[in-house]
């Protein structure tokens, strides 16, 4: 089953820093994902001034179970970078 993640980072005076230091593991996780296909895409939301200040990604797991124990581990959630997520399940078109 697809679904779309979008999360949001906090808004505090720390959250760029929380989000640099979680983001080499992040990133990992992203790559090992995208090569067994669980991740179709992803990236991060941008502020007008090219900050980062969330993400979107689009991936598959059997269930929303399976996508919630990932998420539960991501170096984002677990580093307190995202603060706010929201997950719909999502059809990728043609």
């Amino acid at each position: 089953m697809q679904f779309i993640v979008i999360a949001h980072d906090g808004e505090d005076p720390q959250a760029f820093e929380r989000r640099m230091k979680a983001r080499p593991a992040h990133i990992e996780g992203a790559v090992r994902m995208k090569e067994n296909g669980s991740m179709l895409t992803g990236g991060a939301i941008l502020d007008d001034d090219g900050g980062m200040i969330g993400s979107v990604m689009i991936v598959e797991f059997p269930s929303r179970t399976e996508l919630d124990a990932w998420l539960a581990q991501d170096p984002y959630v677990t580093g307190d970078v995202w603060r706010h997520i929201e997950v719909r399940p999502f059809r990728v078109a043609v």
